[in-house]
């Protein structure tokens, strides 16, 4: 059996259940999600469009809409505390400095009227626990450009004058300005091309490794995940379904349905493939989620008891599924 190595967890999530709400319908977003991050580790959560991927960020960040959003249930518990249970000052004071969040498209993250010098001098002001000098906070701007590998004459540049990779080098200063214990990273290299991905999530592994920052790395992407990640959690219609350490995830032999389809979406460059296996089917409404396990209509073993009755979580040493075919065969894999 392989043995879970000691982790001191940073921050755990607890049955979140979070929806939006108007007049005329109620969206399940999040339904039951959970989940634990240790320090200075990377987990990826990995799924669909719609997964409820980025409303579990926001919920982390405090940053739900306002009238609309709604934790209903649950706990997101960071070093001890319950984010859930503050109120926004106290939120004010740990979003920048202890949780910062790459958001998805840096092009929408920056002010177009600020220099880029003056936005990531915010973050410092607006969390100035150690009483910097204004020197001393232009010296850490100064730091932050070189860190991310722009040169600190350009910080009196506004964001119109930067290719999108340096938009998102800024938005990445910014995120980092105050040596956040937890960066939430949510598709941060969705908009820009494949070699500019590759080095900017280069200088964010980096970057982490340097600073000893705990990371959320949210994507569709197996491949970022796979270059990234320590822990994997694949995320369907709000809740995780499969959880473990990337080993796990990419070398195990026991995997839910929906992590096999994704994987089958991938073309394979060692095989004569024709056609890819793509996932039959549409991800669930979320104003309409199916009774049992929400995967079934697209599932290709959906069993009788999948449309009735909602699984559990199944544990097999490091990983968890929660899927009916591994219920029965538990205890046999747990030994």
């Amino acid at each position: 059996m392989k043995e879970e190595k000691q982790r001191e967890i940073l921050l755990k999530i607890d049955d979140l259940n979070v929806v939006y709400e108007n007049d005329t319908e109620t969206v399940h977003a999040v339904n039951g999600l959970s989940l634990t991050l240790g320090r200075k580790e990377t987990l990826g959560l990995v799924g669909e469009t719609g997964a409820g991927k980025t409303t579990t960020a926001l919920s982390i960040m405090g940053l739900l809409p306002k009238k609309i959003g709604k934790c209903n249930s649950g706990t997101i518990t960071f070093e001890g505390k319950n984010l859930l249970d503050m109120d926004q000052k106290e939120l004010m004071g740990i979003r920048g400095e202890k949780i910062s969040m790459i958001f998805q498209d840096p092009m929408t993250s920056l002010n177009p009227v600020l220099t880029v010098g003056e936005q990531v001098r915010e973050a410092l002001e607006l969390h100035n626990e150690a009483n910097r000098t204004k020197e001393e906070m232009e010296a850490r701007v100064d730091e932050m450009f070189e860190l991310v590998g722009i040169s600190k004459e350009r910080k009196q540049e506004y964001p119109h004058q930067f290719s999108g990779g340096m938009k998102q080098r800024v938005v990445i200063a910014m995120a980092l300005a105050c040596s956040p214990e937890l960066l939430i990273a949510d598709e941060p290299t969705t908009a820009l091309d494949v070699t500019i991905q590759a080095q900017v999530l280069n200088m964010m592994t980096k970057l982490k490794e340097e600073l000893g920052t705990s990371m959320i790395m949210i994507t569709h992407d197996l491949g970022i995940v796979a270059e990234t990640c320590d822990y994997v959690n694949v995320v369907y219609a709000g809740t995780v379904v499969e959880s473990g350490t990337v080993e796990d995830i990419f070398e195990g032999e026991h995997h839910h349905p929906y992590t096999d389809g994704l994987f089958h979406s991938l073309p394979d460059l060692e095989k004569a493939q024709k056609r890819l296996t793509p996932i039959q089917g549409l991800i669930p409404d979320p104003t309409n989620l199916p009774k049992g396990c929400p995967f079934h209509p697209r599932c290709p073993q959906c069993m009788d008891v999948c449309r009735e009755h909602e699984p559990q979580e199944v544990h097999l040493n490091t990983q968890t599924i929660r899927c009916h075919l591994y219920r029965q065969e538990e205890a046999q894999w747990s030994h």
